[in-house]
């Protein structure tokens, strides 16, 4: 499913490093084979999400950026319909992030949201 522009008025991205912070600390993690799923509540009605890939993971620029745009387009298309408002997400992407199918990486963040509880 393509995200529509209302779908991305519903999604708030993560941008303070405060932020990614606090999630880092107290937040619940999900493992899949694509990346690591944080989640922990906010204070607002909007799903907020950020992605992090690593120099680690990644040396080039070109490759880290290939891995955000991937999972940012899976954040788009699934966290409107299928995930809890009024929660902040954060995506670590790992090593298959780069060559793995887009619909396996979207299958990847149901199953995540699912053991979560965090799916509608």
């Amino acid at each position: 499913m393509k995200a529509t522009k209302e779908d991305l008025k519903e999604l708030d991205r993560l941008l303070k490093r405060s932020d990614f912070l606090r999630l880092n600390a107290g937040a619940q993690k999900w493992v899949s084979k694509s990346f690591i799923l944080l989640a922990a509540p906010n204070d607002l009605e909007k799903r907020r999400y950020g992605i992090t890939v690593t120099k680690k993971l990644e040396k080039t620029a070109v490759g880290r950026n290939r891995m955000k745009r991937r999972l940012r387009a899976a954040c788009a298309d699934i966290l409107p319909h299928n995930a809890k408002s009024g929660m902040d997400y954060v995506l670590i992407a790992r090593d298959g992030a780069a060559t793995r199918l887009y619909a396996d990486i979207q299958k990847d963040l149901r199953w995540c949201l699912d053991k979560m509880g965090l799916s509608l």
